[in-house]
């Protein structure tokens, strides 16, 4: 598999991890490395911040697919090809459906942002 073809199913499989955090038939172990999977994917905030040359960039390409790969040995087989097609269903148009689901990471960063202003102040 080249390199695009594994961020092709990098971009595939997260929606459907995300999607298992939902599922009752998915383990709690994997539902603890996916929810920690989907909170790296989503947070603006890096292990290693991408403005350190290299370094920066080189714990995305390792450290998310790392998570991924786990998370996906984590979730039973027939659960994760269900949850595979109902992540092919989540983006019409080109816009996600569901886009509240995105409301309670705004919300936490948000309130990160203001506790830290609020004891900068």
């Amino acid at each position: 598999m080249d390199l695009k073809a594994a961020a092709k199913k990098l971009k595939q499989d997260i929606p459907a991890v995300f999607i298992a955090l939902k599922k009752k038939e998915t383990p709690l172990a994997a539902k603890l490395v996916a929810a920690l999977t989907v909170g790296y994917a989503l947070s603006p905030i890096d292990l290693v911040p991408d403005f350190i040359p290299v370094l920066g960039y080189l714990d995305d390409l390792l450290i998310l697919p790392g998570l991924v790969a786990l998370t996906l040995r984590l979730i039973p087989p027939e659960v994760l090809s269900q949850c595979r097609k109902e992540a092919e269903s989540l983006w019409q148009d080109g816009r996600p459906r569901r886009w509240w689901y995105a409301v309670p990471i705004v919300l936490f960063w948000v309130a990160v942002v203001w506790l830290v202003a609020a004891k900068l102040l």
